[in-house]
């Protein structure tokens, strides 16, 4: 969700930051960059270890989400290119669509409102996983809530844990480059956006194709 169909990572960098500055801490570039596509879990105790923020992991989950939440109520939601009109596409021509995001239910419904209708089946968030990416456990779910081979679904992703997940569960995989660069890798496609980018395009990426349309490395 955040960063492939929504572009909200400013806004939890911009949280991040604010609380570290708030409670004497510091906050730098790197670990904006490591915490891209974590588990919530992950990204609060590396606050708490690394940037100086106090309370518990739970407490700073809590400030992050409610930041988060403020930033879209206040400045809207930035839809990234052609997230909006792939899922218009795929819910017309009738693909069961999963969403798996490692932020929490109650942001995670703030974001699927701006969606009317709504075109996910299944909803997998950070805290209904027992394990979040970069294992496999948040898209094997998916798959198996939706009823189908992992190997039958394509994964569109745009952090390398994200990737990791994605990847492990068996589904064929696309990074979306955003914050955070997307290294090439075998039966790895890459986009530099989902701008263009049609049904069609899925369908042969899911049969074995791979399109690869980022720069070498």
């Amino acid at each position: 969700m955040d960063g492939t169909l929504v572009d909200t990572e400013p806004y939890w960098i911009a949280v991040e930051m604010e609380l570290a500055a708030a409670h004497g801490g510091s906050w730098d570039e790197s670990l904006g960059t490591d915490l891209v596509g974590m588990p919530l879990q992950v990204s609060a105790a590396a606050l708490r270890d690394r940037a100086g923020v106090r309370g518990s992991v739970e407490e700073i989950i809590e400030l992050m989400i409610a930041g988060v939440i403020d930033r879209i109520a206040t400045r809207g939601l930035p839809w990234r290119p052609g997230a909006r009109e792939l899922l218009e596409e795929l819910r017309a021509a009738g693909v069961p669509l999963a969403l798996v995001t490692m932020s929490w239910r109650r942001l995670t419904d703030v974001v699927l409102a701006a969606l009317e209708p709504n075109p996910f089946t299944v909803i997998v968030t950070g805290d209904e996983v027992t394990r979040g990416k970069p294992h496999p456990e948040p898209y094997l779910r998916a798959a198996a809530e939706l009823g189908v081979d992992p190997a039958s679904c394509v994964a569109i992703e745009d952090s390398l844990p994200g990737l990791a997940s994605a990847e492990a569960s068996g589904a064929a995989v696309i990074g979306v480059q955003a914050k955070v660069p997307i290294p090439a890798a075998k039966g790895r496609s890459r986009f530099p956006s989902l701008a263009g980018i049609t049904v069609a395009d899925l369908r042969r990426i899911v049969a074995g194709d791979m399109d690869d349309r980022l720069p070498d490395d």
